[in-house]
């Protein structure tokens, strides 16, 4: 009987070691993805000495701020059907926001201001920004984080 205690004990410590060494493994992705989308934001701008792609960092503070001040800090709203028009306000605003992120490169670049190359990092820096959004809201569903 007390073996049995002894070894249910161990397995149980060896779950929540390994639970805590994935919560920290996502963790560590998350924040990688993160500094990998910056660190391509800042290279647009600095491989062309041009600085205005650093414009559409600016829509990377915005696109949050709709989940913060209407959804209580949640991404749940985005994907619920429920919910009055300040909800609805909420996903209007981020989307505008999300859209104004791949806008602004392609308009900087129709107007010569901005050079191909820039416009295209600038691009897969907000793939890997939604990569990161998308992946920290899967994690946040969960009851374990």
């Amino acid at each position: 009987m007390f073996e049995y205690v002894v070894v249910d004990f161990k397995l149980q410590l060896h779950l929540e070691l390994s639970n805590a060494v994935v919560l920290i493994c996502r963790l560590a992705g998350l924040a990688f993805m993160f500094s990998a989308s910056i660190l391509l934001q800042i290279l647009a701008c600095a491989l062309y000495s041009n600085w205005w792609p650093m414009l559409s960092a600016l829509m990377y503070v915005l696109v949050p701020m709709p989940c913060l001040f209407f959804g209580g800090g949640s991404t749940h709203f985005l994907t619920s059907r429920d919910g009055g028009s300040w909800i609805e306000a909420a996903k209007f605003l981020t989307g505008a926001s999300a859209v104004g992120s791949i806008a602004i490169p392609a308009i900087l670049r129709h107007a010569h201001l901005i050079e191909t190359g820039a416009m295209f990092i600038e691009f897969t820096s907000f793939f890997i920004l939604v990569c990161t959004v998308l992946c920290f809201h899967n994690v946040s569903l969960e009851d374990d984080w």
